[in-house]
């Protein structure tokens, strides 16, 4: 795994892929190291404590375009509709594609969040279970799999929780390895 040059290529980072995923994880631990804001398009798709409750399309296409309109970022979210959005600000994108009992196990162990019922934290399992075969969806494998095919910047696919720790690890190095080339060079 060769990073490019992070002066660049990492200003702008969009991590998507299944829910459960360990994108919001991933996410963070990217934007402590580059110093960047975190966006999560949940945030956006969602009203504001009302999980469940889409909000208003026009509001939360707004919200993200003017997100992606930042110098730096890390976005990350399941929506490929979002992701399609922004691909064009976009100077890195990382797939995390996991398989489903993964992602579905990695949602047991987190629990019921933001407000959500029993029955709505069922029926996520389920939809993430789905993943794979939901056709014709912007929140699927087949979406994500065509938007990280025809984007043509720095990307990558991550198809392990060793390989998304791993990804963490080498960012970190490249990132030092960065600085210490500006330092010298400023010398």
């Amino acid at each position: 795994m060769t990073f490019p040059n992070p002066s660049a290529a990492f200003d702008r980072m969009l991590i998507m892929g299944n829910g459960g995923a360990g994108k919001t994880w991933l996410a963070c631990r990217i934007a402590e190291q580059l110093h960047h804001p975190v966006v999560h398009l949940d945030d956006m798709h969602w009203e504001p404590g009302r999980y469940g409750i889409d909000r208003d399309r026009a509001l939360r296409d707004e919200m993200v375009k003017a997100a992606a309109e930042r110098d730096a970022w890390v976005m990350e979210g399941v929506y490929g509709q979002l992701a399609n959005m922004v691909l064009n600000r976009t100077t890195t994108l990382i797939w995390i594609d996991l398989p489903e009992e993964e992602c579905i196990a990695n949602i047991k162990l987190r629990g019921i969040q933001g407000g959500e019922s029993q029955t709505q934290f069922d029926g996520l399992l389920k939809w993430v279970a789905e993943y794979r075969s939901r056709m014709n969806n912007w929140n699927s494998f087949e979406t994500h799999a065509r938007l990280f095919s025809v984007f043509s910047r720095p990307k990558f696919l991550l198809s392990s929780r060793e390989a998304v720790t791993d990804f963490t690890g080498r960012l970190s190095t490249s990132i030092v390895e960065a600085i210490d080339e500006r330092a010298q060079i400023s010398e």
